[in-house]
């Protein structure tokens, strides 16, 4: 039976390589065929019956082997051709049928499916992965395997007739067993973190979000959290009132995620609703606009332009939505509506000064009062959903949670406010007045609508807790943490960016992305061949391949905290300059200007600084090279003493040099 435990099918045949063997040519294609829930074109029925032939001539010497086809790798939305269990080792094969060549791409891919086996397949995490890409047309005989230390080995590149050689390895030393018992190995779950755009794509093609999320019990369950939510608009429909619902989470623990599959599914099983996900961070829209757009255009062959129009109505720039309201009175088309970052959003002040210069003179509201204000147009119901980041905000002006709860309290008492339970706490309030204003009796707490557990750094769900105490100068509390992880998350140090790039390009594998960051206020990183002050093309940066020398592959262009807020890398160099520097048991906060630093005294320009290098430091989803430099006696905007105690400070807190590697 083709089932996972959670009841996916996880391939369209499974088989022991005896039953196989004595199965028909035809019938193995009809399962396959059958399970295939597309017009079967010409090229892919005959792919089959080519990859058929191929494996039943050489798995007639391994009759205890079992077979996979059409291997299905959620959080990819992709199948691997065939994945073989035998002698205790998975063997992930992709084939190039009619090919002579082994292209980069293909490589990669066959790579991806073999790492997201080992990362997120429970049964797969202990057991060495081979990869194998078969060009059908080729030579090449067997080449012996490159195994790195998690047991996953560099693809194999083999014509047909190396296969049979490639099944017949023994398994790498460090392999601790010797039979896969396949009952187990295919009920043992597969929990996948998909990256932000993953996700969107998976969601926008109407994947269940338990079909690219984890659901084990250690990481807050996605779907409680939608649940919930859902409860919330079904009962301000049928009881036509409004409502507004505050989710927090811990950076990377899936807010971004929960607030799309929130707007997905909402505006495709409630049309009438036309859900929608807004957003203030441009940078994100920018990426997830063309991310989908591109998926689209290369799974449906919808022209790019076309197929950039349509994504449009699923993800939103805030302020687009904010501007589109600021001439009109008509009523939104809009009911349920998601906000991200919510924190993010202006003060009056800000919205203000904003306003005056656009030349809207009586504008008077901070950015929260206006939003609610147009939501508050409906004369029946609406949801207004926010997704509030802890220690997130980074920019002049931005809020906070304080001017949406004083909003609801002076303007719009009436509406129902739905609030996470860990909503109090400092990392997502910080003022005594918010406090207050959250203790009011109209405001409903719910433990599920908080993400506690990071997803991002699926080896390291500490992360963000070594990453607070950190930047709060807690040196043992955070090498504690990073100890916790048990070296699943390695965080490395250097005072030579040659050696980052290095390191970097080393443990990155397949398709998985790496690039540099560094703080917007990061000027004296110039001489280091660092320039913030050269703004990035988000979507190329983080989409395009590592061909494209615009693209984060070629750790030359360098993002800032702006670019990559609620995106991701797989690997990142943390560019440190001496903007936050660790001098006297203290961080020192600074910004240049002109031709030298001046020291910032205000608290809430040095929160921002902070947070700038909270979100730098939570970008990585596996592991991050910290970069220092060394300075320059000779240069006095960057002497050694800016930097050296920041360097000892964070090997205090356990990062490793290195040189020692």
């Amino acid at each position: 039976m083709n089932l996972t435990c959670k009841g996916m099918r996880d391939s369209y045949y499974s088989a022991s390589a005896l039953d196989f063997l004595n199965s028909s040519d035809e019938s193995v294609l009809g399962e396959l065929a059958r399970s295939h829930h597309h017009a079967l074109e010409h090229e892919q029925r005959f792919a089959w019956i080519k990859q058929i032939e191929i494996l039943k001539r050489v798995l007639a010497s391994t009759p205890d082997a079992h077979v996979f086809l059409e291997f299905s790798v959620p959080r990819m939305g992709k199948r691997a051709d065939a994945v073989v269990l035998h002698c205790g080792m998975v063997i992930v094969l992709e084939f190039k049928v009619n090919s002579a060549s082994f292209d980069r791409a293909a490589i990669e891919q066959v790579h991806d499916y073999a790492l997201d086996l080992k990362n997120f397949h429970l049964g797969s995490h202990s057991l060495p992965i081979l990869p194998v890409l078969i060009a059908t047309r080729a030579e090449a005989r067997l080449q012996q395997p490159r195994w790195a230390t998690d047991l996953v080995s560099a693809p194999v590149l083999i014509g047909p007739n190396g296969l049979a050689d490639t099944l017949a390895l023994q398994r790498p030393p460090a392999a601790r067993h010797d039979h896969i018992d396949v009952a187990a190995w295919r009920a043992s779950g597969y929990r996948p973190t998909p990256t932000i755009i993953e996700a969107a794509e998976a969601l926008y093609r109407s994947h269940a979000v338990e079909e690219i999320s984890r659901s084990d019990a250690g990481a807050k369950n996605l779907q409680a959290t939608a649940g919930r939510i859902a409860e919330v608009i079904e009962e301000s429909k049928r009881d036509q009132f409004k409502s507004i619902c505050f989710i927090t989470g811990v950076p990377g623990a899936g807010k971004t995620l929960a607030g799309l599959n929130i707007a997905a599914k909402r505006a495709k099983r409630h049309e009438d609703e036309h859900a929608v996900f807004l957003s203030g961070n441009g940078p994100l829209v920018d990426v997830l606009r063309e991310a989908l757009a591109r998926d689209q255009n290369s799974r449906e062959k919808i022209a790019l332009g076309e197929a950039r129009r349509r994504v449009r109505t699923f993800v939103q720039n805030i302020h687009h939505f904010r501007d589109h309201y600021l001439d009109r009175d008509e009523v939104p088309f809009e009911k349920v509506v998601v906000f991200d970052e919510a924190q993010r959003a202006w003060t009056a002040g800000q919205a203000t000064n904003f306003m005056k210069k656009r030349g809207y003179d009586d504008f008077d509201k901070s950015e929260p009062e206006f939003l609610i204000s147009v939501m508050d147009r409906h004369r029946d119901w609406c949801t207004v959903i926010c997704l509030i980041g802890g220690g997130q905000e980074i920019n002049t002006g931005e809020a906070g949670l304080m001017e949406w709860l004083t909003a609801l309290k002076d303007r719009f008492p009436g509406w129902r406010v739905h609030a996470s339970s860990l909503l109090e706490d400092r990392h997502y309030t910080a003022s005594s007045e918010a406090k207050t204003l959250l203790a009011a009796p109209n405001i409903v707490k719910h433990p599920d609508l908080h993400l506690a557990v990071s997803m991002r750094s699926f080896r390291a769900e500490q992360l963000s807790a070594f990453v607070g105490q950190m930047l709060d100068g807690d040196a043992s509390g955070a090498k504690h943490s990073l100890a916790a992880m048990g070296g699943r998350y390695p965080i490395v140090v250097s005072r030579d960016l040659a050696r980052v790039r290095s390191w970097l390009r080393s443990m990155a594998r397949g398709s998985e992305r790496l690039g540099l960051v560094a703080s917007s206020g990061g000027y004296r990183l110039r001489p280091e061949g660092i320039h913030v002050k050269a703004k990035i093309e988000p979507a190329t940066w983080f989409l395009n391949d590592r061909l494209d020398v615009r693209s984060s592959y070629y750790l030359e262009e360098v993002a800032t905290q702006f670019d990559i807020q609620g995106l991701e890398l797989d690997w990142a160099g943390v560019c440190w300059d001496a903007d936050l520097r660790w001098i006297d048991a203290a961080w020192q906060f600074h910004a240049f200007k002109g031709t030298k630093w001046q020291q910032v005294r205000d608290e809430t320009k040095r929160l921002y600084l902070l947070n700038a290098y909270r979100v730098l430091l939570t970008r990585a989803r596996q592991g991050m090279a910290i970069f220092v430099p060394t300075g320059d006696r000779d240069d006095p905007t960057r002497p050694p003493a800016f930097y050296d105690g920041t360097y000892e400070f964070l090997l205090r807190c356990g990062a490793v040099q290195l040189e020692d590697q």
